[in-house]
Formats: structure tokens, C-alpha cells, sequence
């Protein structure tokens, strides 16, 4: 069937479902009124920028709780709302966090914040031969292995960032826009299954993008805040191997020993798609990471679930998710957060409202997921993903609101890195319909009835890494069609002045109809869509 074809079928199912009054009803009960008193609460000093782990993002939790069971939503963790989150926080010891080089009898001590930097939360020693493994990417969709002809078996890999053929829109790696291989979990990950004992990352050399460091720089007091906040981390997490970004004049020493320089390797693999593994011969590194603070602590996921009416569908589920964690506060300035994700948080209670309160309900189950400590690295979802509330081979589509609440305009972050249109007033990024062009098919569908402007230049990027960011992207691991809802960055991203006043409400209540009408479809048509592991290239598709 053509897109064209299946836009118009969807269209005219979508107006028959519209015309139902279970339908209005709940379209109606998505309501202005509540989203701007909702936010102007998680936005208030009072709760002290909802920062994981503080009291601020405790007042958070229970609000969120209360409004579930005032709205009559069914708990998801058994008889409770709430999903503990087992987390630890941490602060490197830089003075004993430690990376040497050794080649022969010749050893080189590096230092921490110039050569190298990042950590573990745990301590950990490890002492091994280097062997470089490319972008360190195994994706048999795309038949591309990098550890296809070399041994990572108790050795420490050195990996650059990022993918082949980045800048090249026909690779087989989305064309200029990122594949999940991109994320440096997913490379740690790939070299610890490959027995590796410790990972050296390095941005590629060739890039035309900033590096994830350079990037952070980008945003107005970026580098305070990774300075100021202490990292955290799943305390049950799948890593279990220490892993340090180098330098770039680092990797250009290390790899000398290939006798290339990294820039020729790089080429190498982008021209052919071949991978250039192998060991770095005479050579040695030793990693340490060493903790100067640990603390565990427990966050929550807030979930809450409306039941099914069909008997077998009712076993399948629909999730609309956000997260309600932000920056919190220090130095007496409070990160308020009201579109970084106050607006997403909101939208799903706003959303989990409007279907509770629609006398009929669609047929597959509906879960309503706001995820604890996205901003220390997505880890209410991934930890979600881990430790499902309902199965995830049964888990049909993902709806991720993150930031749904202002116009996209150009700020530093963005400079020179992506085209803005003049006007995004009526604007919306669906971020990751690469996987998934029949989800894509019916947000179009429902959008005949609601006149959003949509908008999928997201997925052409690789420079700022969208794609990874979000609390979408665990689900899209596992292969589950999970699209990032998103109206853009602005210059209040990550600052004191993200507050609700400057909040475009008309155009969130549009957004949520829209998924409401969507999250419809997805839980009541006959078929849902699915994941295209090897996405289509060439420009926005």
C-alpha cells in the first residue's frame, strides 16, 4: 500500500472514531486550565527544580500519585503507583581516578580532565593490552561488525564515537542522521559482551560535528553542571567494565601504533565500510576509577495503567511516557524546568485523565509511564525496560513527551547545526519514525483532524544526538516502534529562565490531541505498527 493510501485510509478511520462520543469526551477533558495549573506547580521554587534524588523531585512523585488515583487510574506496580528505582550517586576521586599507557618499558601517566575523564560508580582496576576496534559497532542489519577479526577478549578497546559514513546521506547508518550503534551505552555495552575489560572512547577524527564534550560547552553553563551535579547511575546496571573518554592528541599517540594516523583510519572504514580493527602491538594501559563519594538512594517511576476492553488485546500495551526530573538548584538560582519536562509530565497526566474519563476504552491496555532521573542519564527507563511492569514483546508503541511546551528557536546549542524555520508556533519534531514509518502514518493520519505542522529534521542529525536523549530510546533497543514528541530547544534550555509563563498552552493542548487520537489508533486498529531495524537514507524520507 502506498503512504499516500494508507494516510487516507487512517484519515477516515480516525474521523468515524472522532465522531464517537466516548471519543469527545475524552478529547474534552484535555483542558488548558489543568495543564497550566498543573505546571505552574512542578514549575514553582517550591519544588526546588525536581532534581533526582532531592525533595524537590520527592514533592514531585506523590503530587503525581495523588493525581493518578484522583483520576481514577489503576496502579502499575501491583497495588501502588510507584516503580522503585534503586540508584547510586556518586563523585570521581580525581586525584586516585587514574589512566597509564604503557609501551614497552616505557609507561606514560595521563591526567585526569585533560587526557581523560568520566568514571564508573564503582572502583574498578583493570590492566590489559589495547587492541583498536573501530567505531566498535556489531549491527548485523546493516552487515557490519567491527569485531568480526579481532580478539577483545580480556583486552581494553579503543573505539571512536559516532558511526561510519556520517557525513555521506546514503550510508547504510541512516545517512547523515544516527542508528541506535551510535550511543556510547550500546558501544560499552557491545565491548563488554565481546569480553572486553575496559573501553577508551574517542570522538572521530573526521567529524564535522562537536564532540558529546565540545557539545555540552555549547550550553550556557553546561560545564558548570556537569561540575556541579554529581553523576548518577543504575545501581543494578547492566555495565560492569570501566570505560574513559581520551583526548584527541591522546588517540593520535595511541595509534600511532597502527603506523596510520586516526584520520586515516577513519577513512579507511567510511570508504569501504570494512572495518580496520587490530591489537595496538607493544602496548598496555592500566584504568582506575576510584570514588572520593557514593551513596545509594531510591527514586520512583510514577505508572499508572487503563485497562483494555478487548479480552486478548487487553494483554497488549500502549505507553505514553515523560520524565519529571530536572536540574534543581545551587547557588541559589533553581533550574525550574517548566518545559524540560514539566510540559511532557503534565501531558501524560493530562492524557491519562482524558482516557479515564471516556466511558468506553480502546481495546489494548494503556500505561502511563513518568520516569524518575532522565536527566542523570534516562535511567527510570532504562531501568523500566530491565524490569518491565508488562511484557515488552507485547508492548506495541511508545509516545514520549519531552519538552512539548514552547517554539523552537535558535540558540547556542543549535547554532549552525540545524535549520529552524522562522516560525515553529504551530510546530512538532517527531524524533525517530526512521523505525518506524507506519507510526509515522498514523500520527499524519490523526493530524488531519488537529493542524500541527509536523517535522522529522531531527532524524537527519548526528551532531547533537537527539535521537539518544530521551526516555524513547531504551524502548527503541528492544526494537519497539517509540517516537520522541518534541517541540524544540530555545535558549532557556537547562537555565533558571525555563518557566511557565513562557509556555505556548494552546499549542500543548493541540499536541495532546493529537496524541490522544494517535494512542486511540495504536490501542484499538487491528494491527500496530512495527520496527524497521535498517531504516530507509536520503533526507527526511
Amino acid at each position: 500500500m502506498s503512504s499516500t493510501s494508507a494516510i487516507a485510509l487512517a484519515a477516515i478511520a480516525l474521523s468515524t472514531a472522532v465522531s464517537g462520543s466516548a471519543q469527545r469526551e475524552g478529547l474534552n477533558r484535555i483542558r488548558i486550565d489543568d495543564l497550566r495549573a498543573d505546571l505552574t506547580f512542578l514549575a514553582s521554587d517550591a519544588l526546588e527544580g525536581r532534581r533526582s534524588l532531592e525533595r524537590g523531585s520527592e514533592v514531585a512523585i506523590q503530587f503525581l500519585v495523588a493525581e493518578f488515583a484522583k483520576a481514577g487510574i489503576k496502579p502499575a506496580y501491583g497495588d501502588f503507583y510507584l516503580q522503585p528505582v534503586p540508584l547510586i550517586e556518586y563523585r570521581m576521586d580525581q586525584g586516585l581516578t587514574s589512566l597509564a599507557i604503557a609501551r614497552g618499558v616505557t609507561r606514560q601517566t595521563l591526567k585526569y580532565n585533560a587526557d581523560f575523564f568520566g568514571g564508573s560508580p564503582f572502583e574498578l582496576s583493570v590492566d590489559a593490552s589495547v587492541v583498536f576496534a573501530g567505531y566498535g559497532i556489531t549491527a548485523p542489519e546493516f552487515g557490519y561488525d567491527d569485531y568480526a577479526a579481532v580478539d577483545a577478549r580480556g583486552k581494553i578497546v579503543l573505539l571512536f564515537e559516532h558511526e561510519p559514513q556520517e557525513n555521506d546521506p546514503h550510508s547504510i547508518f541512516n545517512g547523515i542522521g544516527n542508528t541506535r550503534h551510535a550511543n556510547s551505552l550500546v558501544k560499552i555495552l557491545n565491548a563488554q559482551k565481546h569480553g572486553a575489560v575496559g573501553v577508551l572512547l574517542v570522538s572521530e577524527p573526521n567529524r564535522r560535528h562537536s564532540s558529546n564534550q565540545e557539545r555540552t560547552a555549547r550550553i550556557p553553563g553546561g560545564e558548570q553542571r556537569a561540575r556541579r551535579l554529581p553523576p548518577q547511575a543504575l545501581a543494578d546496571g547492566e555495565i560492569s567494565i570501566p570505560s574513559f573518554s581520551i583526548s584527541d592528541a591522546l588517540a593520535v599517540d595511541l595509534l600511532a601504533a597502527t603506523g596510520k594516523k586516526p584520520s586515516e583510519l577513519q577513512s579507511a572504514i567510511d570508504v569501504s565500510l570494512k572495518p580496520a580493527s587490530q591489537p595496538l602491538p607493544d602496548t598496555s594501559a592500566s584504568m582506575r576509577t576510584a570514588l572520593e563519594e557514593r551513596r545509594r538512594g531510591t527514586s520512583y517511576n510514577v505508572v499508572g495503567l487503563v485497562e483494555g476492553i478487548d479480552p486478548v488485546l487487553k494483554n497488549e500495551t500502549i505507553v505514553f511516557s515523560a520524565h519529571y526530573d530536572h536540574d534543581g538548584a545551587w547557588d541559589g538560582n533553581i533550574r525550574h524546568g517548566a518545559d524540560d519536562n514539566g510540559s511532557g509530565t503534565v501531558g501524560v497526566l493530562e492524557l491519562a485523565r482524558a482516557f479515564a474519563a471516556s466511558p468506553v476504552k480502546p481495546k489494548r491496555s494503556l500505561l502511563f509511564a513518568i520516569f524518575a532521573a532522565e536527566e542523570r542519564g534516562l535511567l527510570g527507563s532504562y531501568y523500566y525496560v530491565a524490569h518491565p511492569l508488562r511484557p515488552l514483546e507485547t508492548t506495541r508503541a511508545v509516545i514520549n513527551f519531552d519538552m512539548i511546551g514552547r517554539n523552537e528557536t535558535p540558540s547556542k546549542q543549535t547554532e549552525g547545526l540545524i535549520q529552524i524555520a522562522p516560525d515553529t508556533s504551530n510546530e512538532l519534531n517527531l524524533i525517530g519514525t526512521i523505525n518506524s514509518p507506519a507510526y509515522r502514518t498514523v500520527v499524519e493520519g490523526a493530524n488531519e483532524h488537529v493542524g500541527l505542522h509536523l517535522n522529522y529534521k531531527w532524524d537527519d542529525d548526528a551532531a547533537l544526538n537527539i535521537f539518544q536523549r530521551s526516555d524513547q530510546f531504551p524502548f527503541s533497543l528492544r526494537e519497539i516502534p517509540a517516537i520522541w514528541w518534541f517541540t524544540g530547544f530555545h535558549p532557556d534550555y537547562h537555565q533558571t529562565s525555563d518557566t511557565v509563563e513562557k509556555i505556548n498552552f494552546a499549542k500543548m493542548e493541540k499536541i495532546l490531541r493529537l496524541a490522544y487520537l494517535t494512542g486511540w489508533d495504536f490501542a484499538s486498529a487491528a494491527s500496530t505498527p512495527g520496527f524497521v531495524a535498517r531504516p530507509a537514507t536520503g533526507g527526511s524520507r
